[in-house]
């Protein structure tokens, strides 16, 4: 059987410069307070390790988080490491509607990462998404909605023209 599978991450150049850019200001500010004391105790050589190891580790979630998503004979699969221990699965069963459409990231979903909910827009349904502006949006039979961001659509539109038999109403 065919099955589609992709892993996304966070390696936009934009988050990296802003990220960078946000950095700099505070090291910047301590090691300007550290070079104007006299007295060059620990205190302040103590205050920028913090703030770098802040930054190394606020940096280092940021990029260690991913998006998996898995469609087989059985269904859709996601996981956003992470928070989700184990891959979630959505039956074929289970979906009135499965289509690859563009969205809003900020207006619809309230940006990129876990988005939606009872948080943001509800009845836009929840939001899985690390980049760019295109998703499978699925419409389950229980009302609930989920978008499961892209940057395979072609791909992802041929593996579900292979199981749109499983599910009630076919793709767009």
């Amino acid at each position: 059987m065919r099955s589609f599978s992709e892993e996304q991450r966070f390696t936009q150049l934009w988050l990296h410069i802003l990220l960078v850019v946000s950095f700099i200001g505070p090291v910047i500010l301590v090691v300007n307070d550290y070079l104007k004391k006299d007295d060059k105790g620990p205190t302040a050589l103590l205050g920028l390790i913090i703030i770098i190891g802040a930054m190394v580790l606020i940096y280092g979630f940021i990029f260690s988080l991913k998006l998996k998503t898995k469609i087989d004979e059985i269904g859709i699969h996601f996981k956003f490491v992470p928070f989700h221990f184990k891959m979630r699965t959505i039956n074929w069963s289970t979906i009135e509607k499965s289509y690859v459409r563009n969205y809003e990231p900020i207006s619809e979903y309230g940006g990129w990462g876990m988005k939606g909910g009872k948080l943001w827009n509800k009845n836009k349904g929840l939001a899985y998404n690390v980049k760019g502006d295109i998703g499978l949006q699925l419409e389950l039979k229980n009302g609930k909605k989920i978008l499961i961001g892209t940057q395979k659509q072609d791909e992802m539109n041929r593996v579900l023209q292979t199981y749109s038999s499983k599910f009630v109403n076919s793709i767009e």
